[in-house]
């Protein structure tokens, strides 16, 4: 199971895209010349400030942000599909649920541990590097007392 795992999502996500798609979408879309040209082609400096070709130059390619968007893209179809099938009430309150247990108390200096949003999630089967090479959450408290304090702001 997931005894150390601290999952990569800050929250779990708590809104839905109805669409079906199945690999998230290319990467954001960047202006360019054509978009700030006017009747003549030419950029319009007035109208768009002066013309920066930082902007129009693209370094990277569209896998990465689609491979950073993954998950959310598929935990979105699987929402979709429940609501298609059982109504609007499964994901919601599969949502509902997830936010729930997102706000997982626990003690500084302690392992952090979500085991029911890894269930919620459906990653509790999933094993990963962070499940067999353990962090610094497991390694033990260097003092639980200075812990507390921190936490408490004392």
């Amino acid at each position: 199971m997931r005894a150390g795992h601290a999952t990569n999502y800050a929250s779990p996500p708590t809104t839905m895209d109805p669409s079906l798609r199945i690999v998230p979408a290319s990467g954001v879309k960047s202006a360019s010349v054509k978009d700030t040209a006017n009747s003549l082609g030419l950029h319009d400096t007035l109208q768009y400030g002066p013309r920066s070709i930082a902007a129009e130059i693209k370094t990277e390619g569209g896998l990465r942000e689609r491979l950073e968007n993954w998950e959310e893209t598929q935990d979105n179809l699987k929402l979709t599909l429940q609501r298609n099938l059982h109504g609007m009430h499964a994901p919601m309150r599969l949502l509902m649920e997830r936010k729930i247990v997102s706000a997982n108390p626990h003690m500084p200096g302690m392992p952090r541990s979500n085991l029911h949003l890894d269930i919620l999630m459906g990653r509790d089967e999933m094993i990963e590097p962070v499940d067999i090479f353990g962090g610094m959450e497991t390694t033990p408290p260097q003092d639980i007392h200075r812990e507390m304090e921190k936490k408490l702001r004392m």
